[in-house]
């Protein structure tokens, strides 16, 4: 019998990891996260992904174990768990992030969550489950050892080694060696970082900017982060303590993050009273003042966007603020945070960005921390996980400079199945996969002939054409046609256009309804084709035509 590993996100991409494991009739599944939109998924609030092969087989699903509390790892739970009503496994800060985001779209059950603590093996099935620590950017980060009747895999989920944790809570880089050896089969491995060289800089660097740039600045402080990024909070928070200014905390998200982080001790405040209400805001010196917040990723609709655009309810930035982005633009944003940059700077406020020093450093593991996890592990085989195909590549590359040749690292795209059987691996079919998008309540209702409809919609416009037509023979054109446009041309500049326009319909309808047995469908069918061709020809643009036909 042969262990299926199928990653049904997170692989080829950034976001929504969702990684199976499948050994005779035990299934475990390791995160369930979220990917954010880019520009050509017009509309889209989230893709999430596509759990066809899950659902058909829940009945074997034992459990759905969490690395961490990011979105692109907890993201898609309140969209996948209640499909499936299995366990969900994670540690404390953890399954403390899940339960309120799934409290945001009715709940789960509360016997269904089980915490776990790194080093307690957790018997699935065929499989033995045991987290272990590593360090990331958010607290209680751990990946997962699985035990399976071939050998061990290891999945490190997201991770860096960093020496010098926020928290204290270093990466269990002894677990590691111990497993190494006791032999490994195969290490699922953060790819993110495989392009960049050396090792990534400690969290704690950061702390020592935010301090520095803190103690410049003359107005109030904003600071952009990703809500999940606690550490990075806690660091703001003790600066703004030291130099003596009052927090508040504004972004949805960012409200929800601490508060749970909070409750359960993962964030301190050293002293309640730093803690004040955005309705306060107005009555703190903007030199004593720090707000953190959300945005960081120039959301249209997030608070520092809507702040830099005056159109927040209670916080703007004035001119002599100083901003913090302390995030890096995740792939397909770099264009919306340049456009709240801009605005910043219009203000005439002072903004800090990753490329101005040091206020942000990744999570992700460089190359020099990828070896040292290989050669701590020695696995028989290597998949990298959590990265753009390039990312995989790059690791790939490393792979091979440590010795292991191509039939030894697999190369996985969504859906791909990897099967080990403890002396080889091989890529097998495809299951089914691929992404479900979400759009206000409707979740996987929108697919591509709608986003082709919406993209043709966004470029070239809509020409609608109103006609009505007589009852009983012969049939005869009674009123119109009439063309009426939206984000096609101004209609009213175009009269000559529109003329043309009125006669080919009319005369396509005419040589319809000329013959003695017509169908509306070929009418309308005759309709859309003659006038496409008559716009295409005279402007180049193919806008969307609905031919709406009335009888009287």
């Amino acid at each position: 019998m042969k262990l299926s590993v199928i990653p049904l996100g997170g692989t080829g991409e950034i976001g929504k990891n969702l990684l199976v494991f499948e050994y005779g009739d035990s299934i475990i599944v390791i995160d369930g996260g979220v990917k954010f939109p880019d520009d050509e998924l017009l509309g889209i609030d989230l893709v999430i992904p596509d759990i066809s092969y899950l659902e058909k087989r829940k009945d074997k699903i034992l459990g759905i174990f969490i690395t961490h509390g990011h979105e692109d790892h907890i993201g898609g739970l309140p969209f996948i768990l209640p499909k499936l009503q299995v366990p969900v496994y994670g540690t404390k800060l953890t399954l403390g992030l899940v339960k309120a985001k799934l409290r945001e779209r009715g709940g789960y059950p509360e016997d269904k969550f089980r915490v776990i603590n790194p080093g307690e093996p957790i018997k699935a099935g065929d499989f033995e489950v045991e987290a272990f620590r590593v360090t990331h950017s958010i607290p209680d980060a751990v990946g997962y050892g699985i035990l399976t009747p071939i050998g061990r895999v290891i999945y490190t989920g997201d991770f860096k080694v960093d020496y010098t944790p926020i928290d204290g809570q270093e990466m269990d880089l002894g677990k590691l060696a111990a497993w190494g050896q006791e032999g490994v089969l195969a290490l699922l491995c953060d790819s993110t970082n495989a392009e960049r060289s050396g090792s990534t800089i400690s969290e704690k660097v950061v702390g020592k900017t935010l301090m520095d740039a803190f103690s410049r600045a003359e107005g109030k402080i904003i600071m952009a982060t990703f809500a999940s990024n606690v550490h990075r909070i806690q660091q703001a928070i003790e600066a703004a303590a030291i130099l003596k200014r009052k927090i508040c905390v504004v972004g949805r998200s960012m409200e929800a993050v601490v508060a749970t982080a909070r409750d359960l001790g993962y964030l301190h405040l050293p002293d309640p009273e730093i803690l004040i209400d955005t309705s306060d805001v107005n009555e703190i010196a903007p030199s004593r003042l720090l707000i953190l917040t959300t945005g960081s990723q120039g959301e249209p609709l997030a608070a520092l966007t809507r702040m830099a655009t005056g159109s927040h309810r209670q916080v703007n930035v004035s001119a002599g603020d100083t901003v913090v982005i302390s995030a890096t633009p995740v792939p397909g944003n770099e264009k919306l945070i340049g456009r709240t940059i801009n605005h910043l700077f219009q203000i005439g406020a002072d903004v800090i960005t990753k490329d101005m020093g040091l206020v942000h450093v990744s999570g992700h593991a460089n190359q020099e921390e990828i070896k040292l996890v290989i050669r701590l592990t020695r696995p028989k085989f290597l998949i990298p996980h959590h990265g753009e195909v390039r990312h995989q590549v790059a690791f790939s590359k490393i792979g091979k400079l440590m010795g292991y040749h191509d039939k030894k690292i697999a190369l996985t795209q969504i859906g791909t199945r990897v099967l080990l059987d403890g002396q080889t691996m091989e890529l097998a079919e495809r299951v089914e996969s691929g992404s479900v998008f979400v759009d206000g309540l409707g979740i996987g209702d929108v697919g591509q002939i709608v986003l082709r409809d919406r993209q043709q919609l966004s470029q070239d416009g809509v020409v609608v054409v109103v006609a009505a037509l007589s009852k009983g023979s012969p049939t005869t054109l009674v009123s119109g046609p009439d063309i009426i446009s939206r984000g096609f041309t101004f209609m009213k500049e175009a009269e000559e256009l529109v003329e043309g326009a009125k006669k080919v319909v009319a005369a396509s309808i005419e040589t319809q309804i000329g013959r003695e047995r017509w169908e509306w469908g070929v009418l309308r069918g005759g309709i859309h084709e003659s006038l496409s061709q008559y716009l295409w020809d005279r402007t180049r643009r193919r806008p969307m035509i609905l031919p709406v036909l009335l009888q009287f």
